[in-house]
C-alpha cells in the first residue's frame, strides 16, 4: 500500500497536480483517505523524501520540491552538500585512501566502515550446491560455446529479474554478458565510434575514462555537483554519450535525484545523446524500494543500462551484464557482434541457477535490510 501512495502522489508532482512549494496532504488526512495506518504513509513520504520530491518542514508538514523545469533544481540540504563537496575535494587532492575504488565504495555507503561491520554475502555452502546442481543439470550445455550475447539461459533469467526487479522491460537478445563492465565500456566504444565526443563525471571511477581513452575515444569530463552533473556543464557539453553513475558515483557518493535523472532524460532526447547508465551497487540501497534506472524512465531509447555482479555475488565472478535500448540492438551485432563472449558458460550458468532459484533476490533482500539497520543505528 506505501507503494500505492508513492507512485500516485509521484505522478501528481510529476504531471504538475501537485507544483513546487505546494503542500501535499499530511499524513493522517492521506491515512484516513486510502484507509491505511499512518506509518504505511509515512514509508510513502519517506520514499519520495529520498529521492528529492517533497520536503518535511518541522511542525508544517511535507512540501513539494521538485520542478521539471528547473535546470539547477538541488534537493540536498546544506549539510549533504557539504559533505559532498569534502569527498570530492579529498578524490581531487588524492586523499582518499582507497586503491580499488569500486571494491572500497562500501565505505562511503552511509558512512559505515566495512571493517566495523560486515555485510551478509552469499554463503560458500550455498555457492557449492548452485556448482554440483549446474555440473548435474547442465553438464552437455557448459561445454558448449557460449554465444557473443551470452548463454540464453542467463539472459532469459536477467529479462524476468530486471523486469520485476527494475522495471526493466528488455528481451534477451537486449542483453549482452560481458567479463566485467570494463569489458563492456570497451564494447561501448567500438559499437559508438571513436570520432564522437564521449561526457564522464568528474570526479569518476578512474578506470572508466582510462578505458574510454585506451580505445581511442575522446573524452570530456564534467563536473559533478551535489545533485549530479552541474546543468551549466551539462547542457554547454556537446557530447554524444554520456557515461554516469546516477545511483552513487564514486568517490563523491552523490546521488542523482529525481528531477536530476529527469533532466539527463531531456537533454539526451533534445541532443539525441546516448546516456550510459553505470548502475553498480544500485540493489543494496538502503531505500525500501528498488532504486529507479533511467533504462526504466526512457521513452527515446537513448539508455544504455550497465550494471555488475562484483558486489551482489563476489569478485570470483567476474561477470557483468549490459541492457540495450532496441533502437542499438541491430548496431551492436553489426559492431561487435563477431566478438566470442569472454564468460566461461560454467559460470554463466550458476549465476542462471542463482538469479532462477531465488537464492540471489534473497541475498540482495538481506543486505538491503542490514543496511537500512546500519543505518538507523541499530
Amino acid at each position: 500500500m506505501y507503494m500505492l501512495i508513492y507512485e500516485q502522489v509521484r505522478k501528481d508532482i510529476l504531471e504538475g497536480r501537485f507544483v513546487r512549494g505546494s503542500k501535499i496532504p499530511s499524513k493522517r488526512s492521506m491515512a484516513e483517505s486510502m484507509g491505511v495506518s499512518v506509518i504505511t504513509v509515512e514509508h510513502a513520504y519517506e520514499l519520495l523524501d529520498e529521492e528529492g520530491f517533497i520536503t518535511a518542514r518541522e511542525k508544517s508538514g511535507y512540501y513539494v520540491t521538485f520542478d521539471a523545469g528547473d535546470m539547477y533544481y538541488d534537493r540536498l540540504d546544506q549539510k549533504d552538500q557539504k559533505i559532498g563537496e569534502i569527498r570530492t575535494e579529498n578524490y581531487r587532492t588524492g586523499n582518499t585512501g582507497a586503491e580499488n575504488p569500486r571494491t572500497e565504495s562500501s565505505k562511503i555507503q552511509n558512512g559505515t566502515s566495512p571493517e566495523a561491520s560486515q555485510p551478509p554475502v552469499i554463503s560458500s555452502a550455498l555457492y557449492a550446491r548452485t556448482v554440483r546442481r549446474v555440473l548435474t543439470d547442465h553438464a552437455e550445455e557448459i561445454m558448449q560455446r557460449s554465444p557473443m550475447k551470452g548463454v540464453l539461459f542467463l539472459r532469459e533469467v536477467l529479462s524476468r529479474y530486471l523486469d520485476r526487479s527494475r522495471r526493466i522491460k528488455a528481451s534477451p537478445e537486449q542483453i549482452i554478458i560481458g567479463a566485467g563492465a570494463e569489458y563492456l565500456y570497451g564494447l561501448i566504444v567500438q559499437a559508438m565510434g571513436r570520432n564522437v565526443l564521449y561526457g564522464i563525471e568528474s570526479p569518476s571511477y578512474q578506470k572508466i575514462a582510462k578505458v574510454y581513452k585506451a580505445g581511442g575515444a575522446n573524452i570530456k569530463m564534467l563536473r559533478l555537483g551535489s545533485d549530479g552533473i552541474e546543468s551549466s556543464d551539462l547542457w554547454e557539453s556537446q557530447v554524444d554519450v554520456l557515461h554516469i553513475s546516477p545511483y552513487r558515483s564514486f568517490p563523491s557518493g552523490v546521488t542523482a535525484s529525481g528531477a536530476k535523472k529527469l533532466e539527463y532524460l531531456r537533454w539526451s532526447a533534445k541532443n539525441s545523446a546516448v546516456i550510459i547508465e553505470d548502475d553498480f551497487e544500485s540493489e543494496f540501497t538502503p531505500s525500501r524500494k528498488p532504486e529507479e534506472t533511467l533504462f526504466s524512465m526512457d521513452n527515446n531509447g537513448q539508455v544504455i543500462y550497465v550494471n555488475t555482479f562484483t558486489m551482489t555475488i563476489g569478485s570470483y565472478i567476474r561477470a557483468a551484464y549490459m541492457v540495450l535500448p532496441e533502437t542499438l540492438t541491430e548496431r551492436f551485432h553489426k559492431e561487435v557482434g563477431f566478438y566470442e563472449c569472454p564468460v566461461p558458460a560454467l559460470d554463466q550458468y550458476i549465476l542462471a541457477e542463482l538469479i532462477d532459484n531465488g537464492d540471489f533476490e534473497r541475498h540482495i533482500n538481506r543486505v538491503r535490510r542490514y543496511n537500512r539497520r546500519i543505518r538507523q543505528g541499530k
